[in-house]
């Protein structure tokens, strides 16, 4: 008995042990498990987007890591134009009143527009900041009537179920006032038809994975100045994002499965009997806080 009495504090302390290895070892088997569970933090990426192969990308990613460029970029030195403060005033005066006449056009000429002029545009457009420097951006421009068509076949088939089916009556009763429907006319018309893609991630020169932060954020923004070198010119278009056509659309032009349809421009000359919406605009008070 005076034995046993005096081994049980060691017993006491080995089974103690022994508690805390298991318990640590099940702790350990639980974070890991939470750790393979839970979704990777990628802030940059935009969720709003998707189309059907999105799922296998994200899975892919989770498997691979993700690698940006490791080389330094030099500075030079920045020289920048400045205009007295009349200059300034006058500039962005004219500015605004040239893209205040930016409008959505529909109704769109087959007549030829100089293939230079889209080359500038969008290079213009291919000015953008992106994340980290980037530039996830790819423009497709078609012109081949046949591949324009099948575009059009594509886009009509998947909007008359959008209208009859997906978008809901509020959404339908909104665009009523604007007369839009499935029919897509100008998308045969238009002497040319650009498809921004945006690239949710690239290829190093070793092949893996190479990040690209807030892709969609920066697309978008090429997108607008896409727009506002288009006006420049005096060309017209109307920003279409064709619901659920992306993955046909990608398949159609042979882009590969890491770019997603973003938009699609159909661009040119408004016909001679073109209309648009009596529309306004909202007032500067209405759009601008100053603090």
């Amino acid at each position: 008995m005076a034995l046993f009495s005096s081994l049980t504090p060691v017993f006491i302390a080995v089974i103690c042990v022994l508690i805390g290895v298991i318990l640590k070892k099940t702790n350990g088997e639980k974070e890991k498990r939470e750790t393979k569970s839970k979704p990777l933090s990628r802030p940059w990426v935009d969720e709003d987007l998707k189309d059907g192969t999105d799922h296998h990308l994200e899975e892919e990613e989770a498997e691979e890591e993700w690698q940006g460029l490791e080389e330094n970029v030099a500075h030079v030195p920045f020289f920048a134009e400045r205009y007295p403060e009349d200059e300034m005033i006058k500039r962005s005066k004219v500015f605004y009143e040239l893209l205040n006449k930016r409008r959505s056009v529909r109704f769109l000429s087959d007549e030829p527009v100089p293939r230079e002029v889209i080359d500038n545009v969008i290079r213009t457009a291919g000015t953008s900041p992106s994340g980290a420097h980037t530039e996830p951006w790819t423009f497709v421009v078609v012109q081949d009537p046949y591949l324009k068509h099948k575009i059009r076949e594509i886009v009509e088939e998947e909007e008359e179920i959008n209208y009859k089916k997906r978008m809901g009556d509020r959404w339908v009763n909104d665009l009523k006032r604007l007369r839009t429907n499935w029919i897509k006319e100008y998308l045969d018309t238009a002497p040319y038809l650009i498809l921004i893609f945006k690239q949710v991630y690239g290829r190093l020169p070793n092949g893996k994975k190479k990040t690209h932060y807030y892709n969609e954020i920066s697309v978008s923004i090429a997108c607008g100045i896409l727009l506002a070198a288009l006006q420049n010119a005096g060309l017209y278009t109307v920003t279409s994002t064709p619901l659920n056509c992306g993955p046909q659309l990608r398949v159609l032009l042979q882009r590969p499965a890491n770019e997603k349809l973003l938009l699609l421009l159909p661009v040119g000359y408004p016909k001679k009997d073109a209309t648009v919406p009596a529309l306004t605009r909202k007032p500067l008070e209405d759009i601008m806080v100053v603090m």
